[in-house]
């Protein structure tokens, strides 16, 4: 194939303590193991203070890097899209404070932010609100890496704001030019899902609904517990390629290390 990229190492990233009860989560705690990053959820949307927790003490087992999975209030999308830079920075602070004090008491340090559920579609889809996020994220720490749908988007908050991104890809995700279509269902078949990682490994493009493909930049993949066959798909993908986190990999790509 032309423009071969040769991509050896990328971050696999997934959601963790969304639920009440962290021990109920089977299918979310199979996945970790294949992670190179976990996103806590900050008992805002979803989780709770236990759970937050629990999944902290997991992780630090489990020697993964840690990001903060920040959620939004229940309201129309109209609502939310009309909230002020002062009412989403103090949604997004109230939940890195929370989180950021039970990765002190462990020891442990939050690399990455990543929005949940609605909040991530309006922030890939948004550009005024994406950067709301990104400046209240930066606010609290230059240091984080504000994860989101890969496209223009999030290119865009990196030059407004100045921060760090991670532009994200999800394997079984229907994409059209490249951008990821919230409106379908995800792509089922496992081998096709794995066929379309090994084109993304070697080329940097995205096959599209029509078949077609579409150079895309991108530092992480994103893997749901939600969906029903993602333990197979992030197995497979482990033997493909081997997951590594985002902020080691712009140091290797720094010439610091090998």
């Amino acid at each position: 194939m032309e423009n071969k990229s040769g991509i050896k190492n990328i971050d696999f990233n997934c959601d963790l303590a969304q639920t009440l009860e962290f021990t109920v989560e089977d299918k979310a705690l199979q996945i970790v193991e294949y992670m190179s990053s976990v996103n806590i959820a900050c008992g805002f949307h979803s989780g709770s203070p236990l759970s937050m927790k629990k999944a902290m003490e997991f992780c630090k087992f489990k020697n993964k890097v840690i990001g903060a999975h920040l959620g939004i209030p229940e309201v129309p999308p109209d609502e939310i899209l009309r909230m002020t830079d002062e009412d989403v920075e103090a949604v997004v602070l109230y939940q890195l404070g929370a989180i950021s004090a039970f990765a002190k008491a462990y020891s442990l340090n939050i690399e990455h932010v990543r929005p949940h559920g609605l909040m991530y579609k309006l922030a890939a889809e948004n550009l005024d609100f994406s950067v709301k996020i990104a400046r209240a994220v930066k606010k609290y720490s230059k240091w984080f890496v504000y994860y989101g749908a890969a496209g223009e988007c999030i290119d865009k908050v990196a030059e407004i704001v100045g921060i760090n991104v991670a532009r994200e890809l999800q394997l079984n995700g229907v994409y059209v030019d490249g951008r990821l279509d919230f409106s379908n269902q995800k792509l089922s078949d496992t081998e096709a899902v794995m066929n379309r990682l090994k084109h993304l490994i070697e080329t940097s493009e995205i096959t599209n609904k029509d078949n077609t493909s579409t150079r895309v930049k991108f530092d992480t993949i994103h893997f749901s517990s939600t969906d029903l066959n993602i333990a197979e798909l992030a197995k497979n993908a482990c033997e493909i390629i081997t997951p590594r986190p985002v902020n080691f990999n712009n140091v290797v790509l720094s010439g610091w290390v090998e």
